[in-house]
């Protein structure tokens, strides 16, 4: 037999070990490094830190979000899946805003993403909802165009958009101007569905009281 470490509980000691050890997580308030953990262990990336741009308040935000029974709106169902629902705090609602049967339709008339059609078709939920944005640039740009236009301000974005075009812009955009939403996001290029999920999943096992 191959000799590796078969145990998961030594796997996941190991793991979250190297992560602290290789990492620098020193800029990071405690409650933020959590989190920052949890994503360099979606896609081992330990330089991952030098890339994240963040507000102070961004897990005390989105954690009392989700306590209060806010939605978990995300910009593709890759988002969707990779949450755990067994760890929101109120049973709360986790939405795939591109499954949305309306949204091509709505896509092909404004000429954009079903991802960004999407986003206005959830206009009216926007308001405190945590919103969860590992694909679509397009989502995230409709969501600062809406907000705006005066709709309703998000607790909180996580994750981030990833790819070539218009990632790192929206995410730029966002940054230089949050218009009162508090917001954890991977700077660049970086991104993606596996970390947009980690970042709600760690937020929402501070229930749990669960640590990395």
């Amino acid at each position: 037999m191959l000799d590796y470490i078969r145990d998961a509980a030594e796997i996941y000691r190991q793991s979250f070990a190297t992560i602290r050890a290789e990492a620098d997580l020193s800029r990071f308030p405690d409650d933020v490094s959590q989190v920052v953990v949890r994503m360099i262990h979606t896609c081992g990336q330990v330089d991952l830190p030098e890339h994240i741009a963040f507000t102070p308040d961004v897990v005390t935000r989105a954690h009392a979000a989700l306590v209060a029974g806010a939605p978990v709106l995300c910009d593709s169902s890759m988002v969707a899946a990779g949450i755990t629902a067994a760890r929101l705090p109120a049973d709360n609602e986790v939405v795939s805003l591109v499954a949305d049967p309306r949204s091509p339709g709505l896509a092909a008339e404004l000429g954009s993403t079903r991802s960004a059609a999407a986003v206005d078709l959830w206009a009216e939920r926007l308001d405190g909802a945590v919103l969860a944005i590992g694909n679509a640039p397009t989502a995230l740009f409709r969501l600062l165009e809406l907000l705006d236009e005066g709709a309703g301000v998000p607790a909180a974005v996580l994750g981030g958009p990833v790819g070539f075009v218009g990632s790192a812009q929206s995410k730029d955009a966002l940054i230089e101007n949050p218009r009162g939403m508090s917001y954890l996001v991977v700077r660049g290029r970086r991104g993606g569905s596996a970390m947009a999920a980690a970042a709600v999943n760690a937020i929402a096992s501070r229930s749990e009281g669960i640590c990395a």
